[in-house]
């Protein structure tokens, strides 16, 4: 006994629920240590007592050997006196301290799989199959430690079978909180559009009814989705009719890797994007020739693809009909359908048929969505599969709530050097995404075991996120939007200091109470300076403006020509009457119902409009998506003129770059080349303000936020520019760049905020 050493370890981060304890169990057992393992508040708790070889070998093997689904952020080791005594036990759950971290949602693994597809094996062709190292997990979970009865799958008693896999330490489905099978599991069920549920077997029934043309509701593991036949121009166009969605693409779901590359171009990277356990939505540039129909994704040259996520999917999609539109189970600027009743209540009038089961979906969770930019994955949309896993903050702080902005709602709390962002809530403009933000918020403070001691919240004193922070017994911490989003790109790139942060989006509310969105701040997360701007354009009828991005164009062309714009041999100025004229000047002229706005996306649309190729939108970013596929054709030639005055800051005009658009519209230049060279000229301007910036303060590093930077050409382009000048560029990569990623900002600043003003005192 006089050479036995014993140790205690404390295993922090996603370490509940992905068979952590199991392979501990195993681990000891090959190193011939005794002890025990189990579960506590704050992640996994260990004491293991052997030779000092071995247990070196045991505590290296732990981080080298982690299961799959398994993140280790901390590894803590304390030496305690030898007890003696033989084995090793796993026991029950212990709530000992505050501090776990819950794991995503999960594809099924390629055990499952097997199993699923044997006919031999109990589990065949069974919807809910899974085992500890996949499965559904946050979607499912209501409370902490990550044990059955804290799960929806608490009200299903696991026969013999399924109990003897559970407690079998060197079984797969040890401790697999959702284990199953067709004999005591959840089942599914097809319901018609009053709730009844119909005869025959559900798969078998709602395949039959996808191969006819009818619109599916399939509920997954975070919510419904949406499913008809993506090659049935009529299926995909009823679907458009029905759920009010005239041109946004949808979402499509392939078989495999082999099926994605019939449809569209898939590079190594976005094949294991795809097949990574997230499976996210990753945008491919469409093929020629593909077979989808062209209602899928118009007037675009992606598609947003994804693969089959949980075991009802595989079986969907192997049933014949494929490849499938998948999308979201919703109205638009609704959230995601999660509950059978309201499913039944808000898709009866999209979806012909239900396809449903018995186990309850907790939290909702949209699918997330990412393209590559800069050879590396970009989100767009950060949801299942990621959520709630943390980002690492620059210091520990006190716990803050983040509410975010309008669009693209997300809200991050903070616990104390890591923040965990939530899924996608969507565009908070209604009662019912509201009350999504009231779910997630109260969701993810019980989970976390994380009371917040301040709400931080956008400037804007209209958004329903600003009015949620003043529902709560909080003090309230105000952030402006745009250094939000810069500091939500240094947080995740572990930056401190001062740096410059260009940031570009649609809409912001500016510190002087104009629309800020074409912004270059010098500073940090304590402050910041707005050291240059977008030159200032009015916005014709104000939110008008964004719906209709012709209005940006003639406020462009009067940025030129003033009084005389509608004298210009302007295609686009031909459909507007002379009493929309008369109304459109007094507009300008006089500012009425005409916000200012420096604005970078109202740019965007301007050129998209002036050049013909979206007047109108039907979903936010619209044009600017369009102009940017126009603009990958194009040629890159020399930039467009534009003007930066520089007095107290840095004012980019791109009048000179307005009037000679027009001049090569009169000269039928290529309309892809006339894109590509405004990518060019913004990219080029970009530049300049930088490099002034930093003649100024001698900044080298620059954050690129905002959501324009989902713009991959721009991106791209802006980033090889700064770092041939000697910049140091950053880019979004853990969270969106769009305003889905701002409340990471918001968190960051506010709690260091609330932290130096309590070390004042």
């Amino acid at each position: 006994m006089t050479n036995r050493e014993r140790a205690s370890l404390e295993v922090e981060g996603i370490v509940q629920g992905v068979g952590f304890r199991p392979f501990i169990y195993r681990l000891a057992g090959r190193h011939g240590l005794a002890g025990w393992v189990r579960n506590t508040g704050r992640g996994v708790q260990i004491e293991v007592e052997g030779t000092s070889g071995d247990l070196d070998a045991f505590c290296r093997a732990i981080r080298q050997e982690a299961p799959p689904l398994s993140v280790i952020t901390a590894l803590s080791v304390q030496p305690l006196s030898p007890e003696g005594g033989s084995g090793f036990l796993i026991l029950e759950s212990a709530k000992l301290s505050k501090g776990g971290e819950v794991s995503p949602d999960c594809e099924v693994c390629e055990d499952c799989l097997v199993e699923m597809f044997d006919p031999g094996n109990r589990r065949y062709l069974y919807p809910f199959i899974n085992c500890t190292n996949c499965g559904p997990r946050y979607s499912i979970i209501t409370g902490i430690p990550y044990d059955r009865p804290y799960t929806t799958m608490a009200p299903f008693a696991m026969c013999p079978d399924c109990l003897a896999e559970y407690h079998d330490p060197l079984n797969r489905r040890f401790h697999a909180q959702p284990n199953a099978c067709p004999v005591c599991g959840p089942r599914l069920r097809l319901l018609d559009v009053s709730g009844a549920a119909l005869p025959g077997d559900p798969l078998s029934e709602a395949l039959g009814a996808l191969a006819r043309g009818l619109t599916v509701a399939v509920k997954g593991v975070g919510g419904f989705h949406l499913a008809v036949n993506a090659c049935s121009e009529q299926a995909v166009a009823r679907l458009r009719l029905r759920k009010k969605r005239d041109e946004k693409p949808f979402a499509l779901l392939a078989e495999n890797l082999d099926a994605v590359r019939q449809i569209a171009h898939c590079s190594e990277l976005e094949g294991r994007l795809l097949s990574g356990v997230e499976r996210p939505i990753v945008l491919l540039r469409k093929r020629e020739g593909n077979p989808i129909s062209s209602l899928v994704a118009p007037e675009n040259g992606w598609f947003g693809v994804m693969l089959p996520g949980n075991p009802l999917q595989h079986l969907l999609i192997k049933g014949g009909c494929a490849p499938l539109v998948m999308t979201s189970g919703n109205l638009s600027d609704e959230p995601i359908a999660y509950r059978d009743a309201d499913a039944l209540g808000r898709l009866s009038g999209i979806a012909d048929l239900f396809l449903t089961h018995d186990r309850e979906i907790h939290t909702r969770t949209d699918d997330s969505v990412l393209r590559l930019s800069l050879g590396e994955p970009l989100f767009l949309r950060r949801s299942r599969g990621y959520v709630p896993r943390g980002v690492n903050l620059p210091s520990h702080q006190p716990s803050i709530l983040a509410v975010g902005a309008e669009l693209k709602g997300t809200v991050c709390l903070t616990r104390g050097g890591r923040g965990f962002m939530s899924q996608h809530i969507g565009d908070l403009k209604n009662a019912a995404t509201l009350a999504c933000l009231g779910e997630t918020v109260g969701h993810l403070g019980r989970l976390l075991e994380v009371t917040p001691e301040a709400v931080a919240h956008d400037m804007h004193p209209d958004y329903l996120s600003t009015h949620f922070a003043e529902s709560l017994a909080l003090p309230r911490i105000a952030v402006q939007h745009h250094h939000a989003h810069m500091a939500s790109c240094m947080a995740e790139n572990g930056l401190d200091g001062e740096l410059i942060g260009v940031v570009l989006d649609g809409t912001g509310y500016g510190a002087d109470g104009a629309i800020w969105g074409g912004e270059f701040l010098l500073g940090g997360y304590s402050g910041f300076q707005r050291r240059g701007h977008f030159r200032y354009l009015r916005m014709p009828g104000g939110d008008a403006a964004v719906r209709e991005p012709y209005r940006m164009a003639i406020s462009a062309l009067y940025s030129c020509f003033g009084t005389e714009l509608f004298e210009q041999p302007v295609p686009l100025l031909a459909a507007i009457t002379p009493q929309e004229r008369s109304l459109f000047l007094k507009m300008l002229e006089r500012g009425i119902n005409s916000p200012l706005t420096s604005s970078c996306g109202r740019l965007f649309d301007a050129v998209a409009a002036l050049i013909g190729v979206r007047t109108r939108i039907s979903y936010e970013g619209q044009a600017a998506i369009e102009l940017e596929a126009l603009a990958e054709r194009g040629l890159s030639l020399a930039p467009y003129p534009y003007q930066v005055e520089s007095t107290d800051c840095h004012r980019i005009d791109f009048a000179p770059m307005i009037a000679a658009i027009c001049a090569d519209l009169a000269g039928k230049r290529e309309l892809a080349d006339v894109a590509r060279a405004f990518h060019h000229t913004i990219a080029d301007g970009i530049l300049e303000v930088c490099t002034r910036i930093r003649k100024e303060s001698g900044t080298m590093r620059v954050v690129l936020s905002g959501g324009v930077f989902q713009n991959r050409l721009l991106t791209e382009e802006v980033a090889q520019l700064l770092s041939g000048a000697g910049f140091e560029p950053f880019c979004h990569r853990l969270v969106p760049p769009n305003d889905g990623g701002l409340a990471l900002g918001q968190a960051v600043i506010a709690g260091l905020q609330l932290q130096a003003s309590r070390e004042k005192f």
